[in-house]
């Protein structure tokens, strides 16, 4: 009798050569970019804020989300819907006054305020930067969905500038926010208040040629992660500001020259809407009182988490930018859990087992 050949051998199972990393979204067969340290699940749960158990929706931040038009609605929705699920305490919508009751009646959660017009859609920046200095908040973001235009980038550039130093929350500057910033000579120069730039490949090399760099001295800022890497923090030490390079392995510099990067891979997320999951994720950490460079290693560090997990569901193709934001929620809870379990392990006494061979494994030496 001929032998039946083993599932294996026929393709069926689970692949012996997957791991951890590659479920993660990212693959440990390319070399690790220069000068950058990995952003890893103890990293990131070191950045969690603490969620007192007697907070309240004050507790937890107020954000201040200023996106969205008529040809793009969708992009301040999903902001809104990010930051809520990560965790912010109160959001406020701010669009053009003709578009807030479009809007009022798609946002569930969040408040709507309505921004002067000096025309149908487009913002008149004087009125409406002093009504939003005049609503309470703790961070923006500043851009998704914005309609392009003059306008447009006078407010940002007035946001940008901000008020006296106490008294300017941070801000994430994404989208139109970035493409009117790359329109401005010199805009990293003078008083800036805190921000996360969040640009993808082609935003970023618009915003450095307007710092005299041309695209091509930067090389490959898609594929060649030691490039984007160098770019990244030349970036943010020159502009002073935090930067957040999207992208297969998401770099995160500092305007101090420190450079992390995420090791997801992920081309499930390479459609329109995830980089204003990305923009609502990092608000909400910024409104919850996280610093800027925290801010956006956590929620690059979620949004990837997040990401994966709508990936195992329904593969490669087919991620809706609107499957993400109840996902980051579960992120955050096992991220939490697991730092839970860290701190009750360190307060018994117990200590983290660590790798057959290492000295720490080895080290005879009782906690």
């Amino acid at each position: 009798m001929r032998a039946v050949p083993e599932r294996r051998a026929l393709g069926f199972g689970r692949r012996g050569d997957e791991t951890e990393t590659s479920r993660n979204g990212g693959s440990d067969e390319r070399p690790w970019p220069t000068g950058a340290a990995k952003l890893d699940e103890e990293a990131a749960m070191t950045l969690l804020p603490e969620r007192p158990a007697r907070g309240h929706k004050g507790s937890f931040g107020k954000l201040l989300v200023i996106a969205g038009s008529l040809d793009y609605a969708g992009a301040a929705l999903l902001v809104c819907r990010a930051a809520g699920r990560s965790g912010v305490g109160l959001v406020t919508l701010a669009v053009p006054e003709t578009l807030q009751p479009l809007f009022a009646a798609k946002v569930i959660e969040a408040t709507t305020m309505a921004l002067p017009e000096d025309d149908v859609e487009e913002i008149d920046p004087e009125p409406a930067l002093a009504r939003i200095l005049d609503h309470e908040h703790d961070a923006l973001v500043v851009g998704p969905g914005l309609r392009p235009g003059l306008a447009t980038a006078e407010l940002v550039r007035q946001l940008f500038a901000g008020a006296p130093e106490e008294t300017r929350p941070p801000l994430v500057l994404d989208a139109e926010a970035l493409r009117s910033l790359a329109s401005m000579d010199t805009w990293w120069e003078g008083d800036r208040r805190a921000a996360v730039l969040t640009p993808h490949a082609g935003e970023f090399s618009r915003l450095r040629s307007g710092s005299g760099i041309e695209a091509t001295a930067d090389g490959d800022l898609n594929d060649d992660d030691d490039a984007r890497v160098a770019a990244a923090k030349d970036a943010a030490t020159t502009w002073h500001q935090v930067v957040v390079l999207k992208g297969a392995r998401t770099v995160i510099a500092s305007p101090e020259g420190e450079v992390v990067v995420a090791p997801f891979e992920n081309p499930a997320l390479a459609t329109g809407g995830t980089g204003d999951v990305l923009a609502g994720a990092i608000g909400a950490l910024l409104a919850q009182g996280v610093a800027p460079f925290a801010a956006a290693r956590l929620g690059v560090y979620l949004h990837g988490t997040a990401g994966d997990a709508v990936r195992e569901r329904y593969g490669d193709a087919g991620l809706l930018a609107s499957d993400l934001p109840d996902a980051l929620a579960v992120a955050r809870r096992r991220l939490s859990a697991l730092a839970e379990r860290r701190s009750s392990s360190k307060r018994l006494g117990f200590r983290v087992r660590e790798p057959a061979g290492t000295p720490e494994a080895t080290d005879p030496t009782p906690a």
